[in-house]
Formats: C-alpha cells, sequence, structure tokens
C-alpha cells in the first residue's frame, strides 16, 4: 500500500504529496514513534491528548507522512505527505479493513466481559505448533488496537486469532469489519463497562456484532443470557457446557475433565483446578474440538499450557539495575511493544537480553533483518542475543552486542556481573528459560513485595486531568519516597506522560532524580541552607517560607540564575510567608532579575471535608491578597496554586494555573465524597513462612502477650515493623488477608515477622498474605491503626521490594 492509495481509501484529500511512499508502518503515540520512510503517523484528538501538537516534533524527528483531521500549515513540511480526514481513527479502521482484505485466512474473532485475551493466548499456545499465527499483542482490543494489531497480518501467516472490547454501543461493528471473523469465541458476560450500555441485554446484543453472516459462535450454553441472545437471531454456534443438548457435554471434578464428544467419551486433566481457568480452557478445548482436532493430541498440548502474564513487571536489580521481566513470551509484535515500554523510560543505559523469536512463520534472515531493525531503531546501550539464529546473523545489529548459543552458556559466561546501574529489559520464549536470567539480575530481598501497578496510576492521572479546567499545570509530588511507591520509577513514569512539575521534600531526593535523567522542573518543598549548592548544581527549584531563609539564599545565589517559590502561611499555620512580610520580600528581591520567582502557593488545610469549605474560602482570599500584593510589586506573574488532591476533587473553582497531585495519583481518596473512578495503585504482600498447630492456653510471641483461647492454626508471616508493619496492629489490631479471609494479628508483631491466626482458613505454607490491596483496601488498615493511608503508604520500609508492573499493551 503507498501513501496515494490512502485518499480512496479513507475518503481524505491529500494536502501534499511531494513523494509518494510505501506505508508500512501505523503510529498513533507520539512517544512510541519508529522514524522510518515507510511509517505513517495518525494524529489522534482525544479527550485529554492531541496528536496535531506534535506533528512538528515529529517532522523534526525525520517522519515524513501523516494522516490530520485539523487544518494544518503544510508549508511547515514541505517534505512530508500528509492526508486530512474527518476522523483519523476511522481512517486508521479502514486502512487496516482494506488490509484485512487482502487475506483469506481462517481468523478466530473473541469477545466478552472477561478472559480474551487469556483465551487468545492459550488458543495461540495450543494452535502455534501446526500454523504461523498472527494475534492481537497483550491487550490490544480496543478502536485503536484491533486495527494495529490486524495490520500486522502477513502472506506466511496461516491463521489469526484477534480479540475485541468495547465500552459503548455501535463500536463492535467498526473491528468487525477489520478483524471479519471465520469462527468466533463468546467467552463470558459480566459488569465490565455496564455503565456504557442501558441493559446487560443491549451489551450482548452488541458484542454478537463481531460475529457476522455464516461465523459460527463457539460459548458456553450454561450462560443463559447469551444462549438466549444467540438461540433467538438462529445464529450458528457450537456450544459446550454441563446441559444435555451441548456439543460438547462436560463434567468436571477439579482439574479432570469428563467429555462427551460426538458418542465418544473421554477425559482431559488441566494443570490447573481454579473455575476461571477451567472455563478459559474449556473455551480452548471446544474450540479444538470444532477444528478437528484429536482428544489424545488436545491432553498433549494442555499439560504443556502455561498461565499467562499480563503484565511487564519492573523489578530492583543487583548492582542498582533495574530489571523488565518480560519473560512470559516472545513474538515480534510483543517485541515492539517492550521495546516501547523501554524507550519510555529514562535511564541513559539500557540492555536488552532478547531469545530466537520461535515460529514466527518468517526465514531466519527475514526474521533476523526484522529484529534488527527494531533494536537498532532503539536507543540501547547493549544487546545481547541468545540463540542460534540470533548469533548466525550477528553482522545485522548496528548496536553494541553479544551473542551465545544458549541460556546456559550466557549464564556461565558471567557477562551479567558486569552491569551496573543499567535498565535491563529481559525477553524470551519460554523454552529459553529466561526466568533463570532474571533469578540472577533481581536483588535479593525477603518475600514481602510492595506491587505497583502502572496502568493503574496513568489512569489516575489522567482522571485527574480529566477535572482541570483548560490550560491547569500539574505539579505531581514524588516526595516521601513518592508516598512510599518507589521515587525514580514514579518519576520517570509522569514525565513520560508529560506532567509539568514535580514537587519533592528535601533536595537530596531531587539529586537523586536527576541522577536518574529526570528532568522535569523540580520545587523542592524543604531546603535547607547546607543544600544550596546543590539546589542551583542540580537546577532544583527551592521553596523559600521565611525571610530569614530567603536572605540566606540571594547572598547564596549572588549574581548566578536561580529559580524559587514563594509559599504563603494563609491559615494553615505550618510554614510560609505572613502578608506582613510582602514588602521585605519585594525590596530584597527587586533588584535581582537574576532570581526568577517561578510560583506562588498555599496549602488549604481543610480540603478534605465540607465543614471546612468556609474556612477554605478565606485562605483563598488571604492568598489573593499575598499574591497580587507580591505580583504587582514586583511587577512578576507567576504560577499560582493552592489545590492538592482533595482540593482538585472537591474545590473547582480553586484550580488557578497549577495544581499539586499526591495522595491521589495513588487512588487513595481521603475526601468525604466516593470517587470510585480512582483505583487504587500499591498493594504489599508477603508470605506465610511457617504453620503450626497451638493448643488452648499456649502463648505466643514476645511477653508472651498473645494466648491461645481455644486450640487454633497459628501462620508465621515474612513481615514485622522493621518493614513498615506497625507494632500498633498488635493483639488482634491489625489483620491480613489470606486466601480471601482476615486473619487477625496474634501477640506483638515482631521486627521481621508476625504471627496471624488462620484457624479455619486452610492456609499453607507459602500463601500470600496480603497486608493491604485487593480485598483489605489500605483505608481499613488505616482505620484500625487510627491513622491515615499517607502514613501506611509513606511507612513501608525501603528494603521491601517494590515491583513495577504495567500490562503488555
Amino acid at each position: 500500500m503507498n501513501f496515494s492509495q490512502l485518499p480512496s481509501i479513507t475518503a481524505g484529500i491529500i494536502l501534499n504529496l511531494p513523494e509518494d511512499r510505501p506505508v508500512q508502518t501505523l503510529i498513533t503515540d507520539s512517544r512510541k514513534s519508529v522514524i522510518a520512510e515507510s511509517s505513517v503517523f495518525f494524529a489522534i484528538v482525544g479527550t485529554r491528548h492531541d496528536g496535531h501538537a506534535h506533528l512538528q516534533e515529529l517532522y523534526q524527528a525525520g517522519l515524513r507522512q501523516f494522516v490530520v483531521e485539523k487544518s494544518i500549515q503544510t508549508e511547515n513540511f514541505p517534505l512530508a505527505n500528509i492526508l486530512q480526514v474527518n476522523s483519523t481513527i476511522e481512517a486508521l479502521q479502514k486502512i487496516a479493513a482494506r488490509h484485512r482484505q487482502q487475506f483469506s485466512i481462517p481468523v478466530i474473532g473473541i469477545t466478552g466481559s472477561n478472559a480474551k485475551t487469556i483465551v487468545k493466548e492459550w488458543l495461540y499456545q495450543l494452535l502455534s505448533p501446526d500454523q504461523s499465527i498472527v494475534k492481537n499483542p497483550g491487550s490490544y482490543n480496543s478502536q485503536i488496537g484491533v486495527p494495529l494489531s490486524v495490520w500486522q497480518m502477513q502472506a506466511h501467516h496461516e491463521l489469526g486469532i484477534f480479540e475485541a472490547g468495547i465500552s459503548k454501543p455501535h463500536e463492535m461493528t467498526n473491528l468487525q469489519a477489520i478483524i471479519q471473523p471465520t469462527l468466533g469465541i463468546f467467552t463470558n458476560i459480566g459488569s465490565a463497562h455496564d455503565e456504557g450500555f442501558s441493559s446487560r441485554s443491549e451489551k450482548i446484543a452488541e458484542k454478537l456484532q463481531l460475529f457476522k453472516d455464516d461465523c459460527p459462535i463457539v460459548y458456553c450454553i450454561d450462560h443463559a443470557d447469551i444462549h438466549e441472545q444467540i438461540r433467538l437471531n438462529k445464529l450458528p454456534c457450537f456450544t459446550w457446557g454441563e446441559l444435555p443438548q451441548a456439543d460438547v457435554q462436560v463434567r468436571h471434578e477439579g482439574a479432570r475433565l469428563n467429555i462427551c464428544f460426538k458418542g465418544a467419551t473421554f477425559e482431559l486433566t488441566l494443570p490447573f483446578a481454579d473455575a476461571a481457568s477451567i472455563e478459559n480452557a474449556l473455551h480452548c478445548i471446544a474450540t479444538m474440538l470444532y477444528l478437528g482436532y484429536r482428544h489424545e493430541v488436545i491432553q498433549e498440548r494442555l499439560v504443556l499450557l502455561k498461565s499467562v502474564a499480563m503484565r511487564l513487571e519492573l523489578k530492583q536489580g543487583v548492582n542498582h539495575c533495574q530489571v523488565i521481566d518480560d519473560t512470559y513470551n516472545n513474538d515480534l509484535a510483543g517485541l515492539r511493544i517492550s521495546l516501547d515500554f523501554l524507550r519510555g523510560q529514562q535511564k541513559k543505559k539500557k540492555i536488552l537480553i532478547l531469545s530466537d523469536i520461535l515460529q514466527s512463520g518468517l526465514n531466519d534472515l527475514a526474521l533476523a533483518e526484522q529484529i534488527a531493525a527494531l533494536v537498532n531503531a532503539t536507543n540501547i546501550h547493549q544487546f545481547i542475543g541468545i540463540g542460534p539464529v540470533l548469533k548466525a546473523h550477528a553482522d545485522k545489529f548496528k548496536v553494541r552486542s553479544k551473542f551465545f548459543e544458549t541460556t546456559d552458556v550466557f549464564l556461565q559466561s558471567k557477562v551479567w556481573e558486569g552491569f551496573q546501574g543499567e535498565l535491563i529489559l529481559v525477553k524470551g520464549a519460554r523454552s529459553f528459560q529466561f526466568e533463570k536470567i532474571v533469578t540472577v539480575l533481581q536483588r535479593k530481598i525477603h518475600g514481602t513485595v510492595m506491587e505497583i501497578d502502572l496502568n493503574k496510576m496513568v489512569h489516575n492521572l489522567n482522571f485527574f486531568k480529566s477535572l482541570l479546567k483548560p490550560g491547569v499545570k500539574i505539579m505531581a509530588m514524588v516526595k516521601a519516597f513518592a508516598y512510599g511507591s518507589g521515587s525514580e520509577e514514579v518519576a520517570n513514569l509522569l514525565q513520560y506522560h508529560q506532567v509539568d512539575y514535580l514537587g519533592v521534600a528535601y533536595a537530596d531526593e531531587g539529586v537523586e532524580l536527576r541522577k536518574s535523567n529526570i528532568s522535569l522542573p523540580l520545587m523542592v518543598m524543604n531546603p535547607a541552607e547546607e543544600s544550596f549548592h546543590h539546589l542551583l548544581e542540580y537546577q532544583l527549584e527551592p521553596v523559600m517560607y521565611n525571610l530569614k531563609m530567603l536572605s540566606s539564599f540571594v547572598q547564596f545565589v549572588e549574581a548566578r540564575s536561580a529559580t524559587i517559590h514563594i509559599e504563603v502561611d494563609t491559615g494553615m499555620h505550618r510554614l510560609g510567608f505572613e502578608y506582613e512580610d510582602v514588602g521585605e520580600i519585594v525590596s530584597m528581591l527587586r533588584d535581582k532579575p537574576n532570581i526568577k520567582i517561578a510560583s506562588v502557593f498555599s496549602h488549604l488545610a481543610g480540603a478534605d471535608e465540607s465543614q471546612h469549605d468556609s474556612f477554605s474560602q478565606e485562605q483563598f482570599k488571604n492568598y489573593q491578597r499575598f499574591f497580587q500584593t507580591l505580583s504587582s510589586g514586583l511587577n512578576i506573574n507567576p504560577l499560582r496554586h493552592i489545590l492538592n488532591s482533595l482540593g482538585i476533587l472537591r474545590l473547582p473553582d480553586f484550580q488557578m494555573d497549577m495544581v499539586r497531585l499526591g495522595i491521589g495519583l495513588y487512588g487513595v481518596n481521603p475526601t468525604e465524597q466516593a470517587f470510585k473512578q480512582l483505583q487504587p495503585v500499591a498493594s504489599l504482600k508477603t508470605v506465610i513462612s511457617q504453620i503450626k498447630n497451638i493448643n488452648k492456653g499456649e502463648t505466643i510471641g514476645y511477653g508472651r502477650k498473645g494466648v491461645a483461647e481455644s486450640d487454633m492454626q497459628l501462620a508465621t508471616i515474612a513481615i514485622g515493623y522493621a518493614d513498615g508493619f506497625s507494632r500498633g496492629f498488635s493483639k488482634g489490631i491489625g489483620v491480613v488477608l489470606v486466601r480471601g479471609h482476615r486473619a487477625p494479628v496474634v501477640g506483638n508483631v515482631c521486627m521481621d515477622m508476625t504471627m496471624v491466626d488462620v484457624t479455619g482458613i486452610h492456609a499453607r505454607e507459602g500463601d500470600e498474605a496480603i497486608i493491604f490491596g485487593k480485598g483489605l483496601p489500605i483505608q481499613e488498615v488505616a482505620h484500625r491503626l487510627g491513622t491515615i493511608p499517607y502514613e501506611i503508604l509513606t511507612n513501608t520500609s525501603e528494603r521491601v521490594k517494590r515491583v513495577f508492573y504495567s500490562e503488555g499493551i
């Protein structure tokens, strides 16, 4: 497909066509751009972002093909091919649909409320030994993700497997035209995206729009609401379930399945026994039976079925490294996503450890050339290729590279011992056992882990952005180790998502962020005089809150350039200038043009509760009075901000020029109002080290403070007050979640361990114990201790390993 063909496909208008170029790479995110002659950027307009704002930046970087929906000055892009359309998303979809029409291979389309990605990945595992398969990378199932996925389809592919997700009516018709499935799977129906539909029935009907004409649908006949609509619409189907009229009749006891199909009865055994996995596997089994697979072959492949990791994990590594663990799959589409994730990280030195890509459908040379093109286009400090194909085509890689025949040979080489401070992406096919590499690279810490969901953090950031008036900037607070979550990693994410400012408590926090290549403006809220030289050296912006500090800083700076922030005490009575200080501030700074005031701000004392709204209004008036006097006295117009997370949620009239986003970024809502849009970001987990049976009357722990009032089962978990699990949780005040049940603390919390009562829970050694997270909200944990979620988060010790993860999308 060439660019000149796009108008006939999209009904668009060519604005500029200096050279007709091929269309090979479709780009929708300016931060993930592959700059090549055949790349095309689609300037998508969203609720919070506009791709048109990045056209000049991409043109300067070398991109030469654009699809836009707004009028632009073509003279600013003299060498670029430019197509204008009514909707860039619709244009993207139409181009992908035309591409799909060139192929007559069978395609499995998957929809449903849950498990679409797992069923797709498992089908890929089960069917890929027989044919070359193209599929969505990760969870690319949206209005943008589906066309990007189908665009991967090439002549060597023999089967497509694509999932499709929707959130409102009329979306599925677009995706159907792109996927054009020849066989369908409807996994289930649940509450996801209920808010976008008038009823559950409407949502089912909309999802069924994926399957047109004579496309058979595989589904569970026991799901009555799905079955009823398929029956009423007389759609072709292939069913499984317990009901006798199912095409594949199933009975199961745990992981053992008894199946009756076409008069034959046989048993299959699954490598797992939970209900969700059994249902997901049965969708795959029914599909394989429909496709004609013998049950003996199905069984052989089921035992090899692996769980699907749905996320990329960023782990703390040895020698101050960080490790991105992406060892769960390896294909070209997944590699592109992982490299996008790597590209978004700010560390200067990046290492990619990659295995051969298996079952790609390409010959070795073509595969190596495609991998090399991706690697060479990414700013990688070192590439390590493992496998015979990569080693045989080492000459294709232009970056610093080393090659090894096998994983074991790499480990024996001890090359990894020389890594120091790098960001390392580990991505390999399962057969290469790259988990061995992750094991030697990650820092050894005990089993207590704080997991940080970066996707949820981005969701919360975007939610707060949606509350802001146009032009209002965001300062994201990453003080106190980013509320216990890890300053460097969180700051890196926020910089990638283009917040305007970062705020830290102390200069040394800012210095560490600068050393980690964080270039955003950084406000330091509590500077000390001894840190003044660091403030200037690392371009940090201190907060001035009294005349003594301001005078000392002015004398230290002399004629050098510096940027400061002025804090005003409007009623919080913590830190800040009083109104009476304005005159002296003006006198000190009037003849100091080298010292720039970036912002003037204050804190609301009671933004979380409506009972304090009149006081907040009074504070706002005091702030306005201070700001107007200072700004007129110095003839300046610095940024104004007074709202924190709580204020953003409750007091939109006080937004002014900028807001400070802190605890809200982590999904914690301490206000009296419910904001269901916020998603908790952090969860703290540990493991059960040992389980003991304790007789009635026996005592537990230091000081014998725990007493068994009856025979009990006691579990020792690997967390104590040195990890941030307060001694205040002792003697039943605190609980942890084990197998979905609350297990109260018994006796006193120890330094490194805690004992909990697991009587009747049927717990086992090695089981996970949730300190806070899903099923045990941090608000409840804080309430038990008589404190606030801030304290629970920030008290989590730095010796607790942080694992950052992001969906592979």
